[in-house]
């Protein structure tokens, strides 16, 4: 069973570890990055389930071809071609996610994928930020009535609500969005992080981060912000592939996976009011003590009574009200001042 959503009410972080094309072309690759990952504290191992027939065409002109960034001078069908992920493996891969405990999780380019993958089993989908626009798909997908996981990289707000409610218009409410800076890596003043709450208040959903940025900071950000669900690539130290250079290594991984937790728990909940620890120090807080000696029927005045630490005499806010009182009583140096000390009526 997929447990994202059993996480995410229990108030939980939910992270995925992202394979992409990490697996340098090796399946004893693949199958090493779920074990380290689990390891390392992932929830979840997501690949993607595509060939480059399924997300392009084998064309060479100047519109396939990229220009500038990571993947300068490919064109597209090269780039995918190398960078897939065999569906002969991906069974495979999900049997090893099963035997170390995490969840498994595919992103699919076509309808042939969702089809394969609800054939071997597959109890979530995730919609990649450059497929987000492509609502038959995504239709298609939730129409299988399993979580959807959205992400969000270049859209617009209206380019989202069209995305959910493509996925709701299927019959399914299962819905988180990643907030998402599709530039690899991504630079952090592009990241906009403060678009989390605002997508959970304008869409009604849980909302997460897929992160391309260098290190752990964005994610840690994005937990303190509300994300509940954070999306990491990751590789093995000494393989090369496409998106090798913007994943982070497994040892940053784990310690991210902690920091992130980590964050979550100094987020917490709303609470005003001491903590149990807290408690304990409640009675140094100040409060109103004598501090010369005073004589029944003697007047308070701020140089008898005064504010200081510990706490046990009256709250500092009763200080313009008892000033000009009289003593009922003898007071001594270093005794808390009570209400019962005073004189009623005396001004």
């Amino acid at each position: 069973m997929f447990r994202m959503f059993d996480k995410l009410n229990q108030g939980e972080v939910y992270v995925i570890a992202e394979m992409s094309a990490n697996h340098g072309g090796r399946i004893e690759h693949a199958l090493e990055i779920v074990r380290q990952a689990a390891a390392a504290g992932a929830d979840c191992l997501k690949i993607q389930t595509y060939t480059a027939d399924s997300i392009t065409i084998d064309c060479a002109s100047e519109a396939f071809r990229i220009e500038g960034g990571l993947w300068d001078g490919y064109h597209l069908y090269d780039l995918y071609t190398e960078a897939g992920t065999p569906y002969e493996w991906q069974e495979r891969i999900k049997q090893e996610c099963e035997h170390c405990g995490i969840d498994f999780l595919s992103t699919p380019f076509d309808r042939k994928a969702v089809d394969f993958l609800e054939e071997i089993g597959c109890e979530a989908y995730k919609i990649a930020s450059f497929e987000l626009v492509d609502l038959p798909l995504i239709a298609y997908a939730a129409s299988k009535g399993k979580p959807m996981i959205l992400s969000c990289g270049m859209a617009t707000a209206e380019e989202i609500n069209d995305a959910v409610e493509a996925c709701r218009l299927a019959g399914n409410e299962n819905i988180v969005l990643l907030k998402c800076c599709s530039e690899y890596p991504a630079n952090w003043s592009d990241m906009h992080l403060a678009n989390i709450p605002d997508m959970r208040r304008r869409f009604g959903v849980d909302v997460g981060l897929s992160d391309h940025s260098v290190g752990s900071i964005a994610a840690v950000v994005a937990v303190s912000m509300g994300a509940c669900v954070i999306e990491k690539h990751v590789k093995l130290e000494g393989i090369d592939s496409a998106d090798s250079e913007f994943s982070m290594a497994m040892e940053d991984f784990a310690a991210m996976v902690e920091d992130v937790r980590n964050a979550r728990r100094i987020a917490g909940t709303v609470q005003y009011g001491p903590t149990n620890k807290e408690r304990e120090n409640l009675r140094f807080r100040r409060s109103l003590f004598v501090v010369k000696d005073l004589c029944a029927g003697e007047t308070i005045t701020e140089e008898n009574v005064r504010s200081i630490r510990p706490s046990g005499g009256l709250k500092p806010k009763f200080l313009s009200e008892v000033l000009g009182m009289r003593a009922k009583r003898d007071l001594l140096f270093g005794m808390p001042l009570k209400m019962e000390d005073l004189e009623e009526g005396q001004r």
